[in-house]
């Protein structure tokens, strides 16, 4: 399945972040399948699920791996589940992720019946994997996708100029009874101790309130942009879905820090001092800068107590 590309309303080059989303996906992974096994759990057999703004693949990987571990089936039974996003390298990856995915239990370990040697069906996850090049606030978006019943869409809605008619967009691709879950919100992403020894202590949270200033002055910026001024469990109750809640789920990798930590503090500290440099003060700006110097005696990079504490919430509701 295939459209004509499309562009992000945001203006981040977000093919160039693909190692970085890699990275943060292997840190996420065991929380996602956690989230993937929820969401899939009632879904019927041969469920057809959508993955919109599919990113590096990390959710669709975890969405394949759950699907299959979940049923065991023939690849004409298979489940099928369909990738969208407007950058096209990233869908590469997550079609590959997805596809490479194994069927494992939510621990990690090989489903029954999928042990190494015990035939072909171990080799690649029996689940039908397809790819949809497109924006996700086009107007004819459900005329692109098949009826689903299971829609997940993650951190990628409030990228979009009209966030409550790209929730009513995703709710009409579902068949009655699907599960529209949309993942937004949460707590702030922390990964530094308060006092670093450079510069002001608090360097972190005044970081993450430049970040939100600049995020606002973007979103205010969007072209034909439209305001949503009330929280997405109210969103996805405007779009007609019934049983609307929301559920919270923890990413913790405390300190001592491992290699992969390092590098996505690393990483994010790099992407915020980038983003909001002009709105910091000369000493922030340069202890910010200083940390991410691979060169300098303050470097994130050999520091063992970064961490990596993350809360992200599911909103979801069902098709009547």
């Amino acid at each position: 399945m295939s459209a004509m590309s499309a562009h992000t309303h945001d203006d981040v080059n977000w093919a160039a972040k693909l190692p970085s989303m890699r990275r943060a996906d292997a840190l996420f992974g065991t929380a996602l399948r956690a989230v993937a096994d929820r969401l899939i759990r009632d879904l019927p057999a041969q469920a057809t699920v959508i993955d919109v703004g599919s990113g590096s693949g990390g959710m669709s990987s975890a969405l394949a791996s759950a699907l299959a571990a979940r049923d065991r089936v023939r690849e004409a039974e298979a489940p099928a589940l369909v990738l969208l996003d407007a950058v096209e390298e990233l869908l590469h990856a997550a079609a590959d992720a997805a596809r490479a995915a194994r069927p494992t239990s939510a621990v990690g370990t090989a489903a029954a019946g999928t042990a190494s040697g015990e035939g072909p069906e171990s080799a690649a996850t029996p689940v039908r994997v397809s790819t949809v090049l497109a924006d996700a606030a086009r107007a004819d978006l459900s005329s692109l996708l098949p009826a689903a019943d299971l829609v997940w869409a993650s951190s990628v809605l409030h990228h979009l100029p009209d966030q409550q008619k790209a929730v009513d967009n995703l709710a009409a691709v579902l068949r009655p009874g699907g599960l529209l879950a949309v993942a937004e919100g949460g707590l702030d992403t922390r990964c530094l101790p308060w006092d670093l020894g450079v510069g002001e202590p608090g360097l972190e949270a005044r970081l993450i309130s430049a970040r939100d200033a600049w995020f606002g002055e973007l979103r205010a910026g969007m072209e034909q942009g439209v305001r949503m001024p009330y929280g997405w469990p109210a969103a996805l109750n405007a779009a007609g879905l019934t049983g609307v809640t929301s559920f919270s789920y923890l990413v913790d990798h405390p300190a001592p820090a491992s290699r992969q930590v390092s590098e996505f503090a690393v990483e994010r500290v790099s992407w915020l001092t980038e983003t909001v440099r002009d709105r910091l003060t000369d000493g922030d700006r340069e202890a910010a800068l200083s940390l991410i110097d691979p060169n300098g005696p303050h470097y994130l990079g050999h520091r063992s107590d970064v961490y990596l504490l993350s809360t992200s919430t599911v909103h979801y509701g069902w098709c009547p």
